[in-house]
């Protein structure tokens, strides 16, 4: 597969530098991912009763996942472009504020078409916010903390999973899900923080691309790695949209949850996600980032019985903490790992691009669950899919390369 030459032997230490700024930056990442995925998971937690209010079926609702996860890879091409042209945090303010002004406006309309087309905007957001903040902040992380750095700053997913269910646990008994997606409007704020608090990429001033021409033949002379990263990110999406998407509906109608019930087990796989990025992204500084990648994986696959097939109520909750700490803890690593692979001058498009194209091709998992589900249970559905897709993850990861420790910056500077 495409990549350098391992760089297992790069041994975490406290003797590489920490970056100037590199707490402001990691927060912004993940104080922006944390927002971002709060956005997200609104839909998510609201789907049946969005779906009643628009008199559509689950299946149409769950679509309009599908169409956010789908236009991602269009906000990934523009701002990711936008961050290896013009620096980081541009880029990253003018996401901020894009995404929150179309989450406001999503609790607004009266139809399920403008809906939708608003999810696709949103989509375009979402999609431009992983890749500049990732490169950002890794770029700005201390090497040998890389690994750890990373779990923190995408586990901001899990957080803003987090926060959208105990919203909906106080928000939406009292109020219904158009408030919900006001509270959504709160990134621009984070935007502010961008701007006066983190500074830009010492990295990509050194080798940023002087002219659109040569940040094209970047683009195109790492093609190999590209496409390596989107099946690898391809398998990635499929584990944790395939797990996360439609598990409040799947509590709904196999359990029988009500909206309190859906929003407290959801909220505990939520802090298991946390736990498990956090800590398996720290081993991965020592282990490698593709073992420790392909171990959650095949973790989660011990914990598909529990988490879908559970007798009781109590072992439901530990299958669902142990279920995300799996899939999220392989996760975690996944900032650190794309970002090394990819060469300094074109990593704030590559990453973020190649992650998104991953996304396109597995955001129908939440549809095909769905459509799975009206001839079998949610849980025979999620099932049958979470043993797939962590089984093709998890083999691709292994056959690929990593760079762990890899020092950014040291690539010679490109001249066009």
């Amino acid at each position: 597969m495409p990549g350098t030459a391992s760089a297992d032997s790069v041994p975490p230490s406290a003797a590489y530098p920490a970056p100037e700024g590199h707490r402001a930056a990691v927060l912004a990442g993940f104080l922006g991912w944390t927002l971002d995925a709060f956005d997200f998971f609104i839909v998510v937690m609201t789907l049946t009763a969005i779906a009643k209010e628009f008199g559509r079926p689950d299946r149409d609702l769950a679509l309009s996942i599908t169409v956010t996860l789908a236009f991602r890879p269009v906000g990934a091409f523009i701002f990711g472009l936008m961050a290896d042209r013009y620096g980081r945090r541009l880029p990253l303010m003018i996401d901020l504020v894009f995404f929150s002004i179309v989450e406001v406006a999503s609790g607004l309309v009266h139809s399920y078409g403008a809906f939708l087309v608003l999810r696709a905007l949103f989509g375009i957001g979402m999609g431009g916010e992983w890749g500049v903040g990732a490169s950002l902040a890794m770029e700005k992380a201390p090497r040998g903390k890389r690994g750890m750095l990373s779990g923190l700053l995408q586990e901001g997913y899990a957080m803003g999973y987090l926060l959208a269910a105990l919203c909906y646990f106080f928000v939406f008994p009292r109020w219904g899900w158009r408030p919900m997606f006001f509270i959504g409007g709160l990134p621009a704020l984070l935007a502010l923080f961008v701007r006066f608090r983190v500074k830009e990429s010492e990295v990509w001033e050194r080798t940023r691309h002087k002219t659109w021409g040569g940040l094209g033949r970047g683009i195109v002379g790492n093609w190999k790695l590209f496409l390596y990263l989107v099946l690898l990110m391809a398998g990635m999406n499929f584990a944790s949209h395939g797990t996360q998407d439609m598990y409040p509906t799947f509590l709904q109608r196999d359990w029988h949850f009500n909206p309190q019930q859906r929003a407290l087990l959801t909220a505990l796989s939520m802090v298991g996600a946390i736990c498990g990025g956090i800590l398996v992204g720290h081993l991965s500084d020592r282990y490698g980032r593709r073992r420790a990648i392909a171990g959650a994986l095949f973790g989660g696959i011990l914990m598909i019985p529990l988490w879908a097939f559970a007798p009781s109520v109590a072992l439901l909750a530990v299958g669902a903490f142990a279920m995300q700490f799996m899939v999220q803890g392989a996760w975690g690593v996944i900032p650190a790992h794309i970002t090394e692979l990819s060469p300094d001058s074109v990593r704030g498009f590559l990453p973020g691009f190649a992650y998104q194209c991953g996304v396109l091709i597995a955001g129908a998992v939440a549809y095909v669950e769905a459509v799975f589900a009206q001839r079998m249970t949610y849980a025979q559905s999620m099932g049958m899919v979470a043993l797939t897709v962590f089984s093709f993850a998890a083999v691709v990861a292994l056959l690929g390369r990593e760079r762990k420790g890899h020092a950014f910056g040291e690539e010679v500077a490109p001249g066009g």
